[in-house]
């Protein structure tokens, strides 16, 4: 007695770059496991087409128009909410991190982050995305390295030894703020804001540099050990001296 084969996922696929789409619409299909419903080329296109499609999941780039950033992990935060049985896989050329925090931010379940040139392992394409659609999540092996990675470095770094009040101060001089914007945030007075920026540089090991260097040196083991979110479009901004 033959066993009916299972039935396909059924996948929309997002990615603005032609070939890359249309690559790997056909690679996905050409498995005999995938029904690609679309192919669409920006978030705005992913979203009508989840919204009148109902994927059993969806594949997307993290970067698409207009913006280029983050598009991919927005639209799948959306998609999340407003229709959780459709599970979403990440593709994304960075291994950096802070992109699968982004991601996971509110909880792993029915998401994947994968490495772009996954896409040539259709096995593991494949995997992630059942993996979603039974509701569960997939890193990927080289960003999970990455995650242990920064776990392990912010233990061991010295910004892990300031108080939460002289994290609160770092974290308004890491957006470039003086001594007296940082009061004005954080109602402190400028006395209290001297003792726990002297406090940071101290534990942070900058005593002996200029003012200015040390407050680069500081912002610069924030960024790197820290826990912050940076403004739009990902790049730190400047350091004002106090």
């Amino acid at each position: 007695m033959s066993t009916a084969p299972p039935e396909r996922l059924r996948v929309v696929l997002a990615e603005d770059h032609y070939l890359v789409r249309e690559g790997t619409r056909r690679l996905l299909e050409a498995s005999g496991e995938v029904e690609v419903l679309a192919a669409v080329g920006n978030a705005t296109e992913l979203l009508d087409a989840v919204a009148r499609l109902r994927p059993d999941a969806v594949l997307s780039d993290i970067r698409m128009p207009p913006g280029h950033r983050m598009e991919g992990i927005d639209a799948a935060h959306r998609i999340r909410r407003e229709h959780p049985d459709v599970g979403v896989v990440i593709l994304s050329q960075h291994a950096d991190e802070a992109y699968a925090f982004a991601l996971l931010r509110d909880g792993a379940e029915g998401l994947a982050y994968l490495l772009k040139d996954r896409i040539g392992d259709l096995d593991e394409l494949l995997r992630a995305l059942r993996e979603v659609v039974a509701g569960r999540s997939s890193i990927d092996a080289r960003v999970v390295a990455a995650l242990v990675s920064r776990r392990t470095r912010i233990a061991e770094s010295p910004v892990a030894a300031l108080t939460p009040r002289e994290l609160d101060v770092l974290r308004e001089m890491a957006q470039g703020k003086s001594n007296s914007g940082i009061g004005e945030a954080l109602f402190l007075s400028a006395s209290a804001i001297e003792k726990h920026v002297n406090a940071i540089f101290g534990k942070l090991g900058l005593t002996a540099e200029p003012q200015v260097h040390r407050r680069v040196s500081a912002v610069v083991a924030f960024l790197r050990d820290g826990e912050v979110s940076l403004p739009a479009g990902g790049a730190a901004p400047p350091v004002t001296p106090a």
